[in-house]
């Protein structure tokens, strides 16, 4: 299984680190240079060797593994920082969701050359996108804005707009149970699940986080887990259904923590 790293260089150039799990380790497969800071990357869903990432500069690259160099494309429509790119997880569909600064969301089919729409209506900045992993055309945003909003491809005004938190939200996920069900993560420390049915209050919430929420997401084995990390250096485990829902708290980084997932694989990696 490959896992991807990225990180920021000292000049504000990023690099994209394709990693490769076996037995010697943790080795590197392929690494590629970007002129400015890479904040987000997706897997493709259809092509194992292609990779779309995010940058500082408002663009979208697309790499693929099998070259030496890259990237392939760049979409360069964003006016602000690309903040967060996902790749659509239903099927039939083959589409790409980016979420920028300026306030905008875009959709992209990475075949064509640019966005096929921009979905507008946030306040703030947009930190996180997300697609459905149900609903086909599909996906959240979470923004500075303190909403959490629902959007359909098919129509280019919001859907739903959730008031979330009295905080900035900084990140959002599906369950991959239940199509009704998301969480989100805010600078006021908290995570808060949201079912689409009734927004009026929350579903759960998390306490225990002490700083800001970088990045949430749920369990792909166990419907009530879900796992965090914070700018208070921590990474925790939940279950939601639990009278005491934090299963553990890792201490092991010594910075902040902006990211993390959870293997689709193996059940204990993440």
């Amino acid at each position: 299984s490959c896992d991807v790293l990225f990180y920021f260089a000292r000049l504000g150039c990023g690099t994209l680190a394709v990693l490769e799990q076996n037995e010697a380790g943790i080795v590197l497969l392929r690494s590629f240079d970007w002129n400015d800071g890479l904040f987000d990357v997706t897997w493709s869903e259809n092509n194992e060797n292609m990779l779309i990432t995010c940058s500082g500069d408002g663009s979208l690259q697309i790499w693929d593994m099998a070259k030496t160099k890259g990237p392939l494309q760049v979409y360069k429509e964003h006016t602000l920082e690309a903040y967060s790119v996902d790749w659509s997880q239903t099927r039939g569909e083959q589409l790409v969701v980016s979420g920028s600064w300026d306030q905008t969301a875009k959709l992209w089919d990475p075949t064509v050359g640019k966005s096929l729409c921009t979905f507008k209506g946030h306040e703030a900045v947009i930190y996180s996108t997300i697609w459905s992993p149900h609903i086909p055309g599909c996906f959240a945003s979470a923004s500075g804005d303190q909403t959490l909003r629902i959007w359909d491809v098919k129509t280019p005004g919001v859907k739903l707009v959730i008031p979330a938190h009295q905080a900035e939200v900084l990140s959002c996920d599906w369950c991959k149970y239940d199509e009704n069900l998301l969480v989100t993560g805010a600078v006021d420390c908290s995570l808060k699940g949201w079912d689409l049915r009734n927004i009026r209050q929350p579903v759960f919430v998390l306490f225990g986080h002490t700083y800001a929420i970088r990045r949430v997401k749920f369990s792909p084995f166990h419907a009530t887990v879900l796992a965090s990390c914070s700018y208070d250096f921590t990474v925790r485990f939940w279950d939601f259904s639990k009278p005491n829902p934090l299963l553990e708290t890792v201490e092991h980084h010594t910075e902040f923590t902006c990211g993390l997932d959870l293997s689709l694989h193996n059940r204990g990696q993440v």
